[in-house]
């Protein structure tokens, strides 16, 4: 079976990629999405690293959104709508899949418009809790919806739901690449942007690593957004430190699937966004997470997730308009009780669902 994958969330994407190359090896299966992750820049995209690690065909497509603000690039955002539906016409016409896989998002929206046109099944996998206009629409064409949360039932036909949970990557929890060389002789600190970066998390981390870095070692996946040269910086920062803080803090733009497993295995505590993917992972992990929603995620997604781990506690939540000393203070708070969060984890048991990905799998290649 030759099958398209697109949209936006990578992760739940390579965790079912991994299933079809298990059970299907015979499947033929072509990835569209995004080369760059800022066209602006020209930053190559995560999704196409990965992609390409797994000799899996790349097709990159730019396509359009409409957003809240109105800018310059609102208005070339809206010319783009056009292009991405012209490109997704002959990239259709062109590999004539059998099945097409969405994982939402604007840059779905036309493969899944001219599948359902040319009558190509269409699945759809939403892993939040409010999905946006562009899965909203995407639900609509699609044969069966599979959802992470049950709150995202009200948004799709009754008759196409099918409650999978989120596919979790089996690379977090392998943890043979060991690629930090340091003693173990502290509790460590996980600091992620997501695969862009934050530099709003960033500039908090700046403001008080050398003060973790006498009682905590701190891994920093800082992303690689040109725009702040929040690398750059932060290499400079670094090595002004004296040697004893430097080995404990350790700094790279990404980590990509060999060797998020070993970070998250090292990590007694885990602080960034809490996007629907991390959010899950570290279900699946039991990992305490000192979350710092995006403030502008749709549908104040981000804020609910974190909401659930405060409730559960299994978290904390910071605000990244707050003062980075009650970053600080949360961090220091937190490792103290470690244990007790960490055993906080079975009031999340219901959230977690370890065969998602078969789920997924097994109804595609069932009905088709």
């Amino acid at each position: 079976m030759k099958i398209i994958i697109t949209g936006g969330h990578l992760a739940p994407a390579l965790a079912v990629i991994e299933e079809i190359v298990l059970t299907h090896k015979e499947s033929e299966i072509i990835f569209v999405g995004r080369k760059y992750a800022l066209d602006s820049e020209k930053t190559v995209s995560l999704e196409y690293k990965e992609i390409e690690k797994r000799k899996i065909k790349f097709i990159p497509l730019q396509a359009g959104r409409l957003t809240r603000i109105l800018s310059f690039k609102t208005i070339r955002n809206i010319l783009r709508i056009p292009l991405g539906f012209i490109n997704g016409f002959f990239i259709i016409i062109n590999n004539k899949p059998e099945v097409i896989l969405s994982f939402g998002s604007y840059i779905a929206l036309p493969i899944v418009f001219w599948g359902f046109v040319f009558r190509i099944p269409i699945y759809t996998h939403e892993q939040t809790i409010n999905p946006g206009l562009a899965n909203k629409i995407i639900g609509l064409f699609s044969k069966k919806i599979f959802i992470a949360f049950d709150e995202a039932k009200k948004y799709f036909s009754p008759k196409k739901i099918v409650i999978s949970g989120n596919p979790v990557r089996k690379s977090i929890f392998l943890t043979k690449n060991k690629i930090f060389n340091f003693e173990k002789d502290r509790p460590a600190i996980y600091v992620t942007g997501g695969s862009l970066g934050s530099h709003s998390i960033n500039l908090h981390v700046k403001a008080i690593v050398k003060k973790l870095l006498t009682d905590f070692i701190v891994i920093h996946q800082v992303g690689d957004t040109k725009q702040y040269h929040d690398y750059e910086d932060l290499e400079t920062f670094k090595e002004k430190l004296p040697n004893e803080l430097k080995k404990r803090y350790f700094l790279k733009k990404h980590f990509f699937e060999e060797e998020i497993g070993y970070i998250y295995n090292q990590s007694d505590l885990v602080i960034g966004r809490s996007g629907a993917n991390t959010f899950f992972e570290l279900i699946a992990l039991r990992k305490p997470s000192l979350f710092i929603p995006l403030p502008w995620s749709s549908g104040r997604e981000q804020q609910r997730h974190a909401e659930i781990f405060a409730k559960a506690k299994t978290g904390e939540i910071f605000h990244q308009l707050e003062p980075s000393e009650k970053l600080y203070r949360l961090i220091k708070t937190m490792i103290k009780s470690i244990n007790t969060y960490r055993s906080n984890f079975i009031n999340l048991e219901n959230f977690y669902k370890q065969d998602a990905s078969k789920v997924i799998v097994s109804y595609i290649f069932k009905n088709n």
